[in-house]
């Protein structure tokens, strides 16, 4: 017996939740700083691919067509099966687009990359920037173009520890036509969206010349984030905006089309069968109007 109590009593100096709770702590932390070691260190935050047989020389013309599209890691509508690209490459190639910002690119660790394969076939230029890894590769932004890259840069609006989000600009043109198209994703957080816009707003490529901000706004409601959007872009014809989720029968105008300096003449979703089942968006589309520079003869 008193072997026994001397035993209890020893137990008692230590309680064993408080020593459950400290390593609990200490092996999150551990676990936080292999992530951020790891993301660090092996994530490349941006990449580049010209694909064999596009034009060098094509040129940006006055009227464009520019198009936004969240591909939802290649799953198809519910985003529970294996990733097939095929399906949003065969949307992406019916949009017949000269720009294309995408959303949710999945590229996998240690397979054939997919954007790389798309881009290859339909003979188009990619930028594509890391946002987050996800368990299956990396995952984020990406813009399509028909026309050489001039150059690109990546920002982080994350503005948050759950959601990480980014924006990824390229610039097109020469001195007679340019644009800069801007892709991102925008956090599903009001409050975190309100900061995300106005981080965009002061973005120097969108205020730089003839831009539009192109990507999946998450749009759900008339929140204090869209409705600034709306505001700063109403000199513009971007009003009416196409529903475009959910993909089968889409009511909600998630996906946007944004310009500056440049005159939209045409807006809509692309709403066909192939559309409705390759993601849980549709490719929303945009005829652009841009403006010519005039030089003194």
């Amino acid at each position: 017996m008193a072997i026994r109590r001397k035993r209890a009593a020893a137990k008692k100096k230590t309680p064993r939740k408080s020593r459950k709770k400290g390593g609990l702590a200490k092996a999150l932390a551990r676990g936080r700083a292999k992530r951020l070691a790891k993301s660090q260190g092996e994530l490349p935050p941006l990449s580049i691919f010209t694909a064999e047989g596009t034009d060098p020389g094509a040129r940006l013309g006055q009227e464009t067509t520019v198009a936004t599209y969240n591909v939802h890691r290649w799953t198809g509508v519910n985003g529970r099966g294996a990733p097939d690209p095929a399906r949003a490459g065969f949307v992406i190639s019916e949009l017949d687009a000269d720009v294309i910002a995408l959303q949710e690119v999945l590229r996998p660790t240690g397979a054939d990359d997919p954007l790389e394969a798309l881009c290859s076939a339909l003979k188009l230029n990619f930028v594509f920037a890391t946002t987050r890894v996800h368990k299956r590769g990396e995952l984020g932004n990406a813009i399509l173009s028909r026309f050489p890259i001039e150059s690109c840069s990546v920002l982080d609006i994350s503005h948050s520890r759950i959601e990480k989000r980014g924006v990824l600009a390229a610039h097109f043109g020469d001195a007679d036509c340019s644009l800069t198209a801007i892709a991102t994703h925008l956090s599903l957080v009001d409050r975190t969206r309100t900061r995300q816009v106005r981080s965009l707003l002061h973005h120097p490529e969108l205020n730089a010349g003839t831009s539009v901000l192109l990507g999946d706004m998450n749009a759900w409601r008339k929140c204090k984030a869209t409705r600034t959007l709306d505001d700063e872009f109403s000199r513009h014809d971007n009003h009416n905006w196409p529903a475009s989720f959910p993909a089968p029968r889409p009511v909600l105008a998630l996906d946007r089309i944004y310009s500056m300096n440049a005159e939209v003449k045409e807006v809509y979703s692309h709403n066909t069968p192939s559309a409705r089942r390759a993601s849980d968006h549709l490719p929303v589309v945009a005829r652009v109007k841009l403006p010519l520079r005039i030089t003194a003869g």
